[in-house]
């Protein structure tokens, strides 16, 4: 790896191309930096950013291990996230059937009722903070109902999440401890479900979980936990994101937004098209089995590797009309929701939330836009806006 792709302390900021656009950051990475040794206090290793890099790491788990790559306040592997093949395809086979499309068209009908009592809170007002009252209680209320928990505990949930996600703390070590805290309060929270569920089986994930066998192969209570863990911060914050970052675009770009209200059968292209442009999980982290290298770099074993989801999906090198935001792409092979053995498990609940959310939006509140003022600031990492300040006319 050439001195030239070594960065002790920082990474190129928006704006240095003359557009203040995240995408515009990804054409530098991959122009002059598509693989990159990072030295921060945040992270140590290598990224990279060109979509060929990016799918050898994601399709390789044998040399790039997803074992110990997140450190999100867990005591253990998450699963099936943290577990490798061959034992990941036990528990993916277990798995997958729960959340397979037919299981989810099921909660559609609850998610729009849900999407709905949110919006009736603040359409007469015409204005909201769209992440606060429509993107961030969203997901929490659809995955307390999935894991049979009262939706009365979202605010809770919310605190939860944020405390492993975005912790309150300046400095990484404290920042540690405080995810620490946050997952042990975590497992409770579910380890309490768990033995609700044991005494009273419902129509639930949870009960599901603790009753699904393949091939003799039966969940223990941690496994439960381990998947439960996972989805809380996969499936709250994720979607919360993808809906900011969505929003944020449409705001923005009256043409598109007006296209959804006349032709909403167009939402679910405009949602994969969206995922693609804005990746709102803008990497992932793989852990090197062995040396090995990239695009000519050498890559050590045991060294961290973060892949730029963001930078794949808006290669000019793979995609025809990359930096064209195209409701009426054809083939749309984004990896919003990442690539190989690893792919989101949940990748069909977040797409119907996603579409349900988008289509009674549109349908209620056709007309709006960015608050006077507001200029949406993006959160790192994971993209959501948290001052997502929108207008309508009622």
């Amino acid at each position: 790896m050439s001195d030239e792709n070594t960065v002790p302390d920082e990474i190129p900021e928006a704006g240095a191309a003359g557009d203040d656009s995240i995408q515009a950051v990804y054409k530098i990475l991959r122009d002059t930096m598509p693989v990159m040794a990072i030295e921060h206090e945040m992270m140590t290793g290598t990224t990279v950013a060109l979509q060929d890099d990016v799918m050898t790491v994601l399709q390789n788990p044998d040399v790039f291990s997803s074992l110990g790559a997140a450190e999100i306040g867990q005591i253990r592997p998450l699963i099936p996230l943290e577990i490798d093949p061959p034992e990941h395809s036990k528990y993916r086979k277990l798995l997958d059937p729960l959340f397979a499309p037919r299981r989810v068209a099921e909660l559609e009908g609850s998610t729009r009722s849900l999407v709905n009592t949110l919006i009736d809170r603040v359409i007469e007002s015409g204005e909201a903070n769209f992440h606060h009252a429509i993107a961030e209680p969203l997901p929490s209320q659809v995955f307390l109902t999935m894991f049979g928990l009262d939706v009365g505990r979202t605010p809770e949930f919310i605190e939860l999440k944020d405390g492993i996600i975005r912790p309150p703390v300046d400095n990484p070590a404290a920042a540690t401890e405080y995810r620490n805290e946050t997952g042990r309060r975590i497992y409770a929270v579910l380890a309490e479900a768990i033995e609700e569920k044991k005494q009273s089986r419902t129509d639930d994930f949870i009960s599901q979980f603790l009753d699904a066998e393949v091939d003799g192969h039966r969940l223990t209570e941690e496994d439960v936990q381990d998947i439960g863990y996972l989805f809380f911060l996969a499936g709250l914050d994720t979607v919360t994101a993808s809906l900011d970052c969505m929003l944020a675009y449409l705001a923005q770009h009256p043409e598109q937004r007006q296209r959804l209200v006349d032709r909403p059968d167009d939402i679910p292209a405009a949602v994969e098209e969206l995922l693609r442009w804005e990746s709102p999980v803008a990497g992932v982290v793989r852990v090197a089995t062995q040396d090995t290298e990239l695009s000519g770099c050498p890559i050590k074993a045991g060294e961290t590797v973060s892949v730029n989801i963001g930078s794949a999906n808006t290669d000019e090198r793979f995609w025809a009309e990359a930096d064209s935001v195209d409701f009426d792409r054809e083939i749309n092979k984004h990896i919003a929701f990442g690539g190989g053995v690893h792919r989101c498990l949940g990748s069909h609940l977040a797409r119907m939330e996603l579409r349900v959310c988008l289509e009674e939006w549109h349908k209620r509140v056709p007309s709006y836009e960015l608050k006077p003022g507001t200029v949406p600031e993006y959160t790192v990492g994971l993209r959501s806006v948290d001052n997502l300040e929108l207008i309508w006319e009622t």
